[in-house]
């Protein structure tokens, strides 16, 4: 009789087990509602010269279009997340290796001015209450693509739209 319920306190234990591990997955690199922030300003981009290698990682992001989502995905076949997306990139492009999560991330490279953005650059995001929590490649024009769970696919979105835009934290670069 005591085995009996030792057993079904482990099936229970199992039970909510996976249920935090399933909550924590669909959380990541998503786009919950962080708590209120000061108001976005505009960035004011000035013109940058060219970056070959940003270039070169602009494009192979913009052939990640439609990719579809998944939490701890590392390439295009199994899905990707939002830092799982940048290091596909990177590596595919460049043969550099940027690894880690989007915070992992966010320490690496050098810190730039907003307004001195160039495609290939990283931009930061605070989508989860927490910093550094969604990473993507900018691609120029106020644009980046991106990995979100929230609709499934990598994407391209605009620097000034209005969550974004709320969420932004930081730009880095990786290049000359």
């Amino acid at each position: 009789m005591m085995l009996r319920g030792l057993q079904i306190g482990v099936a229970s234990l199992r039970g909510i087990c996976l249920a935090l591990l399933t909550a924590s997955i669909l959380a990541a690199c998503g786009t919950s509602t962080p708590v209120k922030r000061q108001a976005a300003q505009a960035i004011r981009y000035e013109p940058q010269p060219v970056s070959e290698k940003g270039n070169e990682v602009a494009l192979y992001a913009m052939g990640m279009i439609d990719t579809g989502y998944q939490f701890g995905g590392k390439n295009p076949e199994a899905g990707l997340d939002c830092s799982g997306m940048v290091s596909y990139i990177y590596r595919q492009a460049l043969d550099l290796k940027v690894s880690g999560s989007a915070a992992d991330i966010a320490r690496r490279g050098k810190e730039i001015d907003p307004r001195t953005l160039r495609p290939g650059d990283l931009v930061f995001f605070n989508t989860l209450n927490r910093p550094f929590s969604h990473v993507g490649v900018y691609i120029g024009d106020g644009r980046f693509i991106h990995a979100p769970s929230s609709k499934g696919k990598v994407r391209i979105e605009r620097m000034d739209n209005r969550y974004f835009a709320s969420r932004f934290e930081m730009a880095r670069t990786y290049f000359d």
